[in-house]
């Protein structure tokens, strides 16, 4: 089992909530998306998931998953391209969570590299610093991490921002074929037309669920409509909600 359950689920900063009160899941093996308006809570969501933050209120099931099994590329990934260190270093990090700081690293680990590194179109740049690489490199390199992690639930924050197209549709044939392995992929993305090609489920989120199941029909005018209309009526300094004890089914809008 490796699919995300939302139990009543509140998230947030300082005890202002960030998403409220969300009750549901994320279809194990599938490619799921979270679309929202800007400041909508889908990265304080993905930051839930993956651990990194603690509920305000509620609970995360992840099924069983150990931490190693989650793989979070957040939309700032953290990487300073100072420091010196080569792509080839950086994608053996994602041997840590098996490995450990100081494992050794197995002629198993080092045929995953080299496979990761020809399945992102980087072989012949294991040396390469990661201060003498592109932007779309950097990213091919963090995907090469993921694969890797080998990781059941793959966590992604807006991995396509600011790629050129090649890059984008090279790393989109990569996500394509993770459901096939059995990973159960969460997409954050504020491209629409690109969720309706690549996603079969949907959560449309504004702090709550505005809708969640089938992408198709998430993706509505009638919801996207809703969705913005609550957007202009936040409040940034709320405290935190009462639920009102009513549970809103998948694929409504709630």
């Amino acid at each position: 089992m490796n699919g995300v359950r939302l139990h009543n689920l509140t998230l947030g900063y300082e005890r202002h909530p960030a998403v409220h009160h969300l009750e549901g899941a994320f279809a194990q093996g599938r490619l799921n998306a979270i679309v929202g308006p800007n400041g909508s809570g889908k990265s304080t969501l993905l930051k839930g998931i993956a651990g990194a933050l603690a509920p305000l209120s509620g609970r995360i099931d992840l099924a069983g998953l150990a931490a190693r099994d989650v793989a979070y590329l957040p939309q700032d990934n953290g990487v300073a391209r100072a420091f010196p260190m080569t792509l080839e270093t950086l994608v053996s990090l994602g041997l840590w969570g098996r490995r450990g700081l100081f494992g050794a690293v197995s002629a198993a680990d080092r045929a995953a590299i080299a496979a990761a590194f020809a399945a992102v179109g980087l072989t012949g740049l294991e040396q390469r610093g990661i201060d003498e690489v592109s932007g779309g490199q950097l990213q091919r390199a963090l995907f090469a991490r993921v694969l890797v992690q080998d990781a059941r639930l793959i966590l992604l924050d807006e991995p396509f921002a600011a790629l050129d197209g090649r890059t984008t549709a090279d790393l989109i044939a990569l996500i394509r074929r993770w459901p096939g392995e059995g990973r159960t992929v969460l997409i954050v993305s504020h491209d629409l037309d690109l969720v309706r090609s690549l996603c079969t489920q949907t959560l449309l989120l504004t702090r709550e669920a505005v809708a969640w199941g089938d992408t198709d029909m998430v993706l509505g005018a009638e919801n996207l409509l809703r969705a913005r209309r609550l957007s202009e009526g936040w409040a940034d300094d709320a405290a935190i909600c009462h639920h009102d004890g009513h549970d809103h089914p998948h694929g409504q809008a709630a």
